[in-house]
C-alpha cells in the first residue's frame, strides 16, 4: 500500500465529511450493532477509544449506551474530526503508523469500518490487541472478503477489473488470536437494493469510500459492467451484498 494511496484515502474521506452522515446508512446500522454487543460485556471504565472514528458514529453509540464514559475519537481525516461536537475528545492520527500515546492503556479499543483501509490489517489488529489493558476488550466491525459477489460476478462477465475494495478474510483475522480470547463473532449479510447500478455505488462516493487500487473504468468498460450486473427479475432491482464481520476479543 503506497503512501500516495494512503493520502488519497484520507483526501476522499475529507471531501466527503460534510455529507457522510447522510449517506452512511450501513455504517450507522453496524456502529449501533457493535455498540450493542459491547454493552453486553463487562468493560472497565478508563480509556475507551474509537479508531478510525470518522464522524463519530460508533463513539456516539457507545457514549449513548454508557453516558458516564467518554470515548476518544481517533482518525487521520481532519475534516471528519471537525464534524464532531466541540465537547468531544478527538485525536488526529494516521493509524497506518501505530497508535497515539494515552495516559493509560485502553480498556476498550473499538473500530467500525476502518481496519480495511489501513496497511497490513492483520498487523494493525494485533497491534491494537497488544495495546489493551489486561482484561480489556477489542471490538471491531468490518466488511469481509466475501462481500460484493454481484460486483465481482459482473466484472468477470464484462471482462473488466473489479474496482471494489479488497477486504480482509474473517478467518485470517480470527486465526491471529487464541480461540479462548474470542468472546463473540458473527458474520452478517446485508443486501442493498436499487433500480440502477449507479444508485448502488453512489453512496460509496458520498461517504468517501471509493478509493481503489485499480484505475477507474472508462465509459465503455463501465457500460459493460452495468450490462453484466445481475438483475433480480422479481422486482427489477440490482443488489449489492455485504458480509460484515463483527469480532470481540478480550485480552
Amino acid at each position: 500500500m503506497s503512501t500516495n494511496w494512503q493520502k488519497l484515502v484520507i483526501q476522499n474521506f475529507d471531501e466527503a465529511s460534510s455529507k457522510y452522515n447522510n449517506s452512511a446508512n450501513l455504517q450507522k446500522i453496524f456502529a449501533a450493532k457493535l455498540a450493542a454487543q459491547c454493552s453486553k460485556k463487562v468493560i472497565n471504565s478508563g480509556v475507551w477509544v474509537d479508531l478510525g472514528s470518522g464522524t463519530g458514529l460508533l463513539a456516539n453509540a457507545l457514549e449513548k449506551i454508557n453516558p458516564n464514559q467518554s470515548v476518544i475519537r481517533v482518525d487521520g481525516s481532519p475534516r471528519m474530526l471537525a464534524e464532531h461536537l466541540p465537547n468531544k475528545s478527538t485525536q488526529l492520527f494516521n493509524l497506518n503508523y501505530g497508535l497515539p500515546k494515552w495516559e493509560n492503556p485502553p480498556t476498550l479499543i473499538a473500530s467500525s469500518f476502518a481496519l480495511h483501509w489501513l496497511k497490513d490489517p492483520e498487523e494493525r489488529l494485533m497491534e491494537w490487541f497488544s495495546a489493551l489493558a489486561p482484561g480489556g476488550l477489542l471490538a471491531i466491525a468490518l466488511p469481509d472478503e466475501a462481500s460484493f459477489p454481484e460486483w465481482h460476478e459482473a466484472a468477470k462477465k464484462a471482462k473488466v477489473a473489479c474496482t471494489a475494495m479488497k477486504f480482509p478474510s474473517h478467518n485470517a483475522l480470527t486465526n491471529l488470536v487464541k480461540a479462548d480470547n474470542i468472546i463473540f463473532q458473527q458474520l452478517e449479510s446485508f443486501t442493498q437494493k436499487a433500480p440502477r447500478v449507479t444508485s448502488l455505488l453512489k453512496p460509496l462516493v458520498n461517504i468517501g469510500a471509493q478509493t481503489s487500487h485499480h484505475p477507474a473504468l472508462n465509459i465503455s468498460q463501465w457500460r459493460r459492467l452495468q450490462q453484466s450486473w445481475p438483475m433480480v427479475e422479481s422486482n427489477r432491482t440490482y443488489n449489492l451484498t455485504w458480509l460484515i464481520h463483527i469480532l470481540l476479543v478480550k485480552k
